[in-house]
């Protein structure tokens, strides 16, 4: 297996059900990658420049390349990488979600502390332990919208570049092609 720099991943294996999670119960077309193919794969692809399009060469023995498995493989890696882009969506879905409800109590819990350290500085104008209290408050009522701010700020981030470089993957044109091996044998 190898990557380039112009979007080319290659991959070379003995049989094609080294490229599939042979665990998976779906029929041949519909099955899954492998794990490790598919950490294979998005390593490379991580290697690669975001703008370049993705190629995917599968190298397979003359033998073993009949023309269904020719026609076959290029819709397994497009369904695979689209199911992966599809299931990341939803992750992302979710913590945005998380993160929308995470700052609502955030700021109820922010709202809230502001009130009750300003009636208590009101009520005792002079207490240096009133303006504590309201000093501990106010940092409550920010701790509260830490995990919001988190998620808006940073965590996101990573999901949603998974998600393009899977939407990359599944987009990429795979070819099959059958002979004598290129370079070092894969999985």
């Amino acid at each position: 297996m190898s990557g380039h720099a112009d979007g080319r991943i290659a991959l070379n294996v003995d049989d094609p059900k080294q490229l599939l999670d042979m665990l998976d119960p779906h029929p041949f077309r519909e099955r899954g990658l492998d794990g490790e193919v598919e950490d294979y794969i998005h390593d490379r692809a991580l290697d690669l420049p975001a703008a370049a399009p993705i190629a995917i060469t599968v190298h397979l023995p003359a033998e073993r390349a009949s023309p269904t498995v020719i026609a076959s493989l290029p819709a397994v890696f497009t369904a695979h990488f689209t199911r992966r882009a599809e299931r990341v969506s939803r992750d992302l879905s979710r913590l945005l979600a998380t993160g929308l409800r995470a700052l609502v109590i955030g700021l109820v819990v922010l709202g809230l502390s502001l009130l009750v350290g300003q009636a208590l500085v009101n009520l005792f104008p002079n207490s240096r332990l009133a303006n504590v209290m309201m000093e501990g408050l106010v940092i409550f009522g920010w701790v509260a919208n830490w995990h919001p701010m988190e998620i808006f700020l940073f965590e996101w981030w990573p999901l949603a570049a998974e998600r393009r470089l899977c939407r990359r993957l599944a987009a990429a044109s795979v070819t099959v092609l059958s002979g004598p091996a290129v370079a070092s044998s894969a999985s």
